[in-house]
């Protein structure tokens, strides 16, 4: 049975949340906003997602004494389901006079009966259980009462025409670089912490005393994503472990949080905070939201529907179903819907903990993490496809969106044996992200980590071996050479001229960066001959190419002269952006090795203004600008030496070394 809680014409603020006042920390804008709507509107709405503090900051704006009305109404659910028919109205009519209405006189003939017409605040609090009918008993009311001022506090809004909304955001957890004051989110933890314990704090007013102590305070707000009622649960845990081990609990779950002291019952814990809206919905809802917990970070409706669809919820259902569970704040749109591409949402951190447990109980947990990692392995395969097909900016957007969800998978497939050769697959097509736009370090960790799980002899265990080698020459040219040794039989066995090449793209980058300048040549003079001109998966002809001019430098300036313009004309060469960028600065490079530096200024200018400033930049970018930096400073270059060059390398070998690190990686 659902309970409303009425309370007459308040002259203090209303307690709310586990009886302290810490929740409207950082909510100044907020208040000052909410009390201009209400002077100047007969319909706002107060919204957000679950433990925002919403009835608490409204319940401080209708107390205010300066109001423009001389009663409140504040009718409040209490209960943990949806409410019945005419709960609402029944509710309100009883908060009016004290009594049910007469059962020959409808409920909304006695709201009317009682309610003057002016200087009334009707505050109608956490009405989600009764939203359709909130709606339709605001809006009749409204019309009959037009002087009426209505205040609703619910996590989605009533969507009528007048209506004026006041989304709450979440608390920061960072200050401005320039504000000595701690982070909202911050201080409302500390405020909370030492209300219930005895533990010693730092004060404002004081230097910290553990800095350790702050900065693990600041990851819980940050884990929390500043949602003030999970803020101040976790605060009240601080009388039972230390902050440290607090913040490393909450990084793995955080639905267990809980209060003692609660005024209202789902309040007690995160869980039943969450759980309120996880019961308004119907079954397929739910059951989208288990499925979406899967995910880690940011998806579209399409990667919705491929793996929440199945088991009672059609394809066509699923868009819809995201737009319920966004509307109620579970999801977040982190991309307009109304845009022209599809809408992107992401779940928040509570709900999707939430989701995951529901998820478990049904037994889908193991089926949805499966197909989450053949999403992933999808979304691998199409970018390299884009990439090789000259659409490079596509490809990189596609892999930025998508990393917090490829990052976590490649991360749990470590304790996953059946789906390691799907995350070797996934981080050998991801080839370009690694070692062209310096995330090699990366890439390299979960190579190493994944090869001794996927037999080595197969298409993905040769390919992971020369990637692996390709981003450990720099740091390790013994362990790369080892690495090739495993992937060259199962290439030449296999007829794989693309991964042939690529072994001696990578052969030439070990000589170069130990000094044995033709060796390193004659190894990318190979490569470029060998890979096929349309051949993906790796540097193209055109890089290696690019490479040998650089190594040439040393010892054939002529000859590197005319392979620099060899891989200018190289066919299909403009089709590949990144490798035209690495043709020009070796070009440009020569250029100025050769005392041309002018030109080399010019070229070097004109391959950096190509760039797309709203992408990242691939390690090329540093290296020409470097070269322009020198060549107007007279320099004779002074590019990044790579950490397994000797020591006692000869100037002009150094000039063509850091070069070539910069160009091959």
């Amino acid at each position: 049975m659902n309970v409303w809680k009425s309370v007459g014409n308040p002259v203090a603020p209303t307690v709310y949340d586990g009886g302290s006042d810490e929740g409207l920390i950082g909510r100044e804008r907020e208040a000052a906003i909410l009390r201009e709507l209400l002077t100047g509107h007969h319909l706002v709405t107060v919204t957000g997602q679950p433990g925002m503090g919403k009835s608490r900051l409204a319940v401080e704006a209708a107390a205010r004494p300066d109001g423009p009305w001389r009663r409140v109404v504040h009718v409040r659910w209490q209960g943990s389901g949806p409410g019945g028919p005419g709960a609402l109205t029944a509710a309100v009519c009883q908060a009016l006079t004290g009594r049910r209405p007469h059962r020959r006189e409808s409920d909304f003939a006695a709201v009317l009966r009682h309610l003057p017409a002016t200087g009334i605040l009707l505050f109608l609090d956490d009405v989600d259980p009764v939203h359709r009918e909130c709606t339709g008993l605001v809006q009749r009311l409204l019309m009959a009462l037009p002087a009426l001022r209505v205040l609703v506090t619910s996590r989605r809004v009533l969507g009528l025409g007048e209506e004026q909304v006041l989304m709450l955001p979440p608390l920061a957890t960072r200050s401005p670089d320039t504000s000595p004051d701690r982070a909202p989110a911050v201080e409302l933890f500390l405020r909370r912490a030492r209300a219930v314990t005895d533990v010693s704090l730092p004060d404002k007013a004081d230097l910290p005393t553990n800095a350790s102590e702050l900065l693990a305070v600041e990851a819980i707000c940050r884990s929390l994503e500043g949602v003030p009622h999970a803020i101040e649960l976790a605060a009240e845990q601080v009388a039972h472990q230390p902050v440290g081990e607090l913040a490393d609990l909450l990084e793995s779950h955080q639905c267990w949080l809980s209060s003692d002291q609660p005024v209202l019952r789902r309040h007690r814990s995160l869980r039943d905070t969450i759980g309120a809206s996880y019961a308004l919905f119907e079954r397929e809802a739910r059951i989208v939201w288990g499925r979406a917990s899967a995910f880690a970070g940011d998806f579209d409706e399409s990667t919705a529907v491929f793996l929440c669809a199945g088991g009672g919820v059609t394809p066509h259902q699923v868009p819809s179903l995201l737009v319920q569970l966004a509307a109620v704040n579970v999801l977040e749109a982190v991309r307009d819907p109304g845009g022209p591409r599809q809408p992107r949402y992401r779940m928040t951190r509570a709900a999707r903990d939430f989701g995951a447990e529901r998820l478990r109980e049904a037994g889908e947990w193991e089926v949805a993490l499966e197909r989450r990692a053949a999403h992933c392995r999808q979304v691998a395969a199409v970018a390299e496809n884009l990439w090789a097909s000259g659409y490079q900016d596509r490809a990189v957007r596609l892999v930025q969106e998508e990393q917090a969800e490829l990052t976590t998978m490649l991360r749990q497939a470590l304790c996953r044996p059946d789906q390691a050769e799907t995350a070797l697959q996934t981080v050998v097509s991801l080839w370009f992200w690694w070692a062209v736009f310096d995330h090699g370090e990366e890439g390299r960790g979960h190579l190493l980590r994944l090869l001794p799980l996927c037999p080595a002899d197969s298409h993905a265990g040769m390919r992971g071996s020369w990637l692996a080698a390709w981003l450990d020459a720099g740091c390790d040219p013994q362990n790369a050479r080892a690495l090739l040794g495993r992937a060259w039989p199962t290439a030449v066995m296999a007829g794989d001229d693309a991964t042939v090449g690529h072994i001696a793209h990578v052969q030439g980058v070990i000589a170069l960066r130990e000094g044995d300048h033709r060796a390193a040549a004659e190894h990318f003079e190979a490569a470029a001959r060998t890979i096929p001109d349309h051949a993906g998966g790796g540097p193209s002809p055109v890089v290696s190419l690019a490479a040998q001019a650089i190594a040439q430098t040393a010892f054939a300036p002529d000859t590197a002269h005319r392979t620099a313009r060899r891989a200018l004309t190289r066919q299909n060469f403009r089709d590949d952006t990144w490798a035209a960028l690495e043709a020009r600065y070796a070009q440009a490079f020569v250029d100025h090795h050769q005392g041309r530096s002018g030109r080399a200024r010019r070229r070097a200018q004109r391959a950096l203004s190509a760039l797309d400033p709203t992408l990242p930049a691939p390690r090329c970018h540093e290296a020409l600008r470097t070269l322009i930096t020198d060549t107007e400073a007279g320099a004779p270059g002074r590019l990044p030496l790579p950490r397994a060059l000797p020591n006692t390398a000869l100037p002009h070998q150094v000039r063509a070394e850091r070069a070539a690190n910069a160009i091959t990686g």
